[in-house]
């Protein structure tokens, strides 16, 4: 077997959802029992599960060395997925349902996570030479029909987790590609830059999760940077909710406005940046910031966005430059660097990078 299974991760893993607490919040407050009741369980179980990662987290510490990549050919570097049923229980990880290289099932979710798996697999290794999310044939696990009801999607350090969403605003979570991807990238993060889930720094483990998340969308589906329509969560969404998405790197703040949801308050532009106490201090909806930096180079550059920009991107997550407590303007002097480094200075690539940290005003260092 090419594939590793971590016992104890390297780094101080966090729990992720993809969708934020303070939109969940905004449920929870309705005064409709039905929508409700499923927002209120959901962010019970989401503090739970925060709990447990956290406790695990001090238990373990840091007591594993880096992944080293296994020494074997590189044709034979494949996913090796592991698809597992809660059956609607809260108990991880589950009836394993489907493993690597085994035919579809059935069951329509568990196919769409082995499929989201691997696109996320092929992204990074077909691309960035990345050998699974750790550079060093990570196993990929996940579990389909968590909870009941349950109106998120998470990655707990270890594997990824999918509700069946509440039926009246959240569809099943294993529908948009990209939520798989993000999801998985918090992993990637988790194993290279480390990125602390906090203020300035948790914004950016957000953002670049929405960036790989997007690309890993548009890598699957063959799609330009024009073509795309860089939304993160398309589909999530049933068609009573006044939204495309749960968020836009395009246009920040537009992804949905809506009765029950409220209004997404994600800023496109520094001088908007939202100062809160709440969701980690907004790692959430500050990522609009960067995500509309990345988007905008993405445009500028034209092509696949996972080419140019993305592999800037990758070239500062693991670069080995950022720190975790690393804020914007920290990391858009990496990422000109990382332009500059593998482009040339005052190419278009580095003055494209430039360009875009200016026009969403984060002067870099």
């Amino acid at each position: 077997m090419n594939a590793h299974r971590a016992h104890s991760p390297q780094t101080h893993p966090v729990f992720c959802t993809i969708v934020p607490p303070h939109l969940l919040d905004q449920v929870s407050r309705n005064s409709d029992e039905v929508l409700s009741r499923p927002a209120r369980r959901t962010l019970e179980r989401d503090a739970t599960q925060r709990t447990r990662r956290q406790i695990t987290t001090v238990r373990h510490g840091l007591l594993s060395a880096a992944p080293v990549a296994p020494d074997i050919d590189p044709a034979d570097r494949k996913p090796q997925r592991t698809i597992s049923d809660a059956e609607n229980k809260e108990t991880l990880p589950g009836k394993t349902v489907r493993e690597e290289g085994s035919e579809p099932v059935q069951d329509a979710s568990v196919n769409r996570a082995y499929a989201g798996l691997g696109a996320t697999f092929e992204l990074f290794l077909s691309v960035y030479d990345r050998y699974s999310i750790d550079g060093a044939g990570l196993a990929l696990d996940a579990t389909v029909h968590y909870g009941e009801e349950y109106a998120n999607a998470f990655w707990d350090g270890e594997r990824m987790v999918f509700g069946d969403g509440d039926g009246e605003l959240f569809r099943d979570f294993t529908l948009p590609v990209d939520v798989i991807g993000h999801e998985l990238t918090h992993g990637v993060t988790q194993y290279s830059a480390n990125l602390e889930y906090q203020g300035q720094s948790g914004a950016l483990n957000e953002s670049v999760s929405d960036v790989f998340g997007a690309l890993i969308k548009q890598h699957s589906l063959g799609q330009s940077a024009q073509d795309a329509d860089w939304l993160i969560g398309s589909g999530l969404f049933t068609d009573r909710v006044e939204g495309q998405a749960l968020r836009s790197m395009k246009a920040p703040g537009t992804a949905y406005h809506d009765d029950v949801l409220g209004k997404d308050p994600q800023p496109a532009k520094m001088e908007d940046y939202v100062n809160t106490g709440a969701d980690n201090g907004g790692v959430h909806i500050n990522s609009g910031i960067p995500n509309h930096a990345f988007y905008t180079l993405a445009m500028e550059l034209g092509g696949n966005a996972w080419e140019r920009a993305g592999q800037i991107w990758y070239d500062t997550l693991t670069g080995g430059s950022l720190q975790p407590d690393t804020d914007f303007a920290t990391f858009a002097t990496a990422t000109t660097e990382a332009a500059k480094s593998r482009y040339g200075d005052g190419s278009d690539e580095h003055e494209a990078v430039r360009k875009c940290w200016s026009e969403v005003g984060v002067t870099a260092r």
